[in-house]
């Protein structure tokens, strides 16, 4: 579609639509009909001809016309830009957090359960393409690995991956198709190259944003940006690879919580307000803003570098701790809870809704005066937001001299502080788009539950 004709669909449909409400201060119940089934047909209706798409190594029949139309055009819609002004600001808040933490904020190392450097190589690489959630996660592999290190072999896996899934105890989550095709690939990546999941290193000559690029290159490995990202990041931070070469090629790993934090620290601006997922078909605005997620917090980390050449970590994928697990996980939260004493004499802010308790009255020595919590908002609204900050577990893990009483972004969001990130629908599985055709005139269809 040229630059001259490429708003044509969306325009036939909005034209469309507005016949049918033209001149109608209160729409009839045939004039409803016609709307309900003119946005239905165009959002979410296949038919033959319709055209086809590639994506995950594999062609798919567009959804619908929409699908089509905004395949094309979301990059022009959503002009998703870069704020280098933003970004100095945000350097700037995560020096000062370096300062404070004496560079511990930016240290993460995950409890590796006693597993050899070569083990814990092995439980990572073939288990962070299923949802990996961090050392927790990883210690309960780790059990299971230490329990019979077989569950793990490459080939059983590679012959066998349905039993590989239910083995590490992934069945009860959404998409499991998914999760046995992701298995067998990893597996069969393995046995392709030859080697075992530590002499990647060794295979690669070293370079971990080789070991990335291969990985992703990988169809049907479940490693998009994100996991291999954090899998290269804790094969360097754990010190399972040591020397490696161009670990500062690897990016932030991209996810809801750096994402909102990008949004609403202004690093990244949109010229609209992100869209639903429902009308995000393919995934096409997650990966996109996911893409320039990845490359606005590398200028952070550049600006980070220049400015304070003393003390920048060595790549941007370690700023990644900070900002997902603390800021986006513990910080940027509606975790300030305003309560309301049952006198309703005072009004005051607590960190726990399990408060019972008028704290105020307490503090004065009348005791057992009850209260009810009567609002909630984040900490970054109020300059009483300690209260909240103060109490967070990452804040409580910190000797006093280090203790941060404040989001350090909490003077760059402004009215930024309520954007949400994307959300993604899978393409592929039971519940993915894939699953959810709905033929022209057929009726019916859609995504399950």
């Amino acid at each position: 579609m040229d630059a001259g004709n490429q708003w044509d669909e969306l325009s036939l449909f909005s034209r469309s639509i507005s016949e049918i409400l033209k001149g109608q201060s209160q729409l009839n119940i045939e004039d409803a009909r016609r709307v309900v089934w003119k946005i239905n047909e165009f959002l979410y209706t296949n038919y033959q001809g319709i055209g086809t798409t590639q994506t995950l190594g594999q062609n798919f029949n567009y959804f619908s016309d929409f699908h089509r139309y905004w395949e094309r055009n979301h990059k022009e819609i959503l002009n998703c830009q870069i704020d280098e002004v933003q970004c100095e600001r945000v350097a700037d808040a995560l020096h000062t957090t370096w300062v404070r933490t004496h560079g511990s904020a930016f240290l993460s190392l995950y409890d590796t359960a006693g597993l050899a450097p070569e083990e814990v190589c092995r439980v990572r690489l073939l288990t962070a393409n299923q949802d990996f959630r961090g050392s927790r996660d990883f210690l309960n592999l780790a059990q299971i690995y230490q329990s019979d290190h077989a569950i793990f072999d490459e080939e059983l896996i590679a012959k066998n991956p349905v039993d590989f899934v239910k083995s590490i105890k992934i069945t009860n989550l959404s998409q499991n198709d998914k999760r046995v095709l992701y298995a067998k690939n990893i597996a069969l990546f393995l046995i392709q190259n030859r080697c075992t999941p530590f002499d990647l290193f060794y295979v690669f000559n070293k370079d971990v944003y080789a070991i990335r690029k291969a990985l992703i290159a990988c169809n049907g490995a479940g490693y998009g940006n994100k996991k291999a990202d954090m899998f290269v990041r804790d094969m360097v931070v754990l010190g399972v690879w040591g020397d490696a070469r161009n670990f500062e090629y690897i990016d932030v790993a991209s996810d809801v919580n750096t994402i909102k934090v990008a949004l609403r620290t202004g690093i990244i601006r949109t010229a609209i307000p992100l869209v639903s997922s429902f009308l995000d078909i393919f995934c096409y605005q997650y990966g996109y803003i996911d893409e320039m997620n990845a490359k606005a917090w590398r200028t952070v980390w550049e600006i980070w570098r220049n400015k304070y050449p003393e003390e920048s970590i060595a790549s941007p994928c370690l700023i990644d701790y900070f900002v997902y697990q603390v800021v986006g996980k513990q910080f940027c939260k509606e975790n300030l809870y305003t309560f309301e004493c049952e006198s309703r004499r005072h009004r005051f802010f607590w960190h726990s809704l399990q408060n019972k308790t008028c704290q105020v009255c307490y503090a004065n020595g009348r005791k057992g005066v009850k209260a009810c919590a009567i609002g909630r908002q984040m900490p970054c609204s109020t300059a009483e937001g300690s209260i909240a900050i103060l109490h967070t577990k990452y804040v409580e893990s910190l000797p006093p001299d280090q203790k941060l009483e404040m989001c350090p972004f909490a003077n760059i969001c402004g009215s930024n502080r309520y954007l949400m990130p994307p959300k993604s629908i899978s393409i592929m599985g039971q519940t993915g788009w894939s699953t959810a055709y709905a033929q022209k005139g057929q009726g019916g269809g859609g995504l399950m539950a």
